[in-house]
């Protein structure tokens, strides 16, 4: 997938400064920045199916 993004002259200062500071490029550190969100896992969302496994075993444990 190819994807573009506009980006304000700030924010593009930005990214060009830290890719600097990294040894990147802008886009590779952009690519890595959203590969690195969209793989981490939803925090919030496994608490609240913790706290619903927690709840129910007494009834999962029944039924299995």
């Amino acid at each position: 997938m190819h994807l573009q993004i506009e980006l304000t002259d700030e924010q593009a200062k930005l990214l060009d400064a830290k890719a600097r500071e990294l040894g990147l490029q802008p886009d590779r550190l952009a690519r890595a920045w959203l590969v690195d969100l969209l793989t981490q896992p939803d925090e919030q969302f496994e608490r609240v199916v913790e706290q619903v496994v927690k709840k129910n075993r007494d009834l999962y444990e029944r039924l299995s």
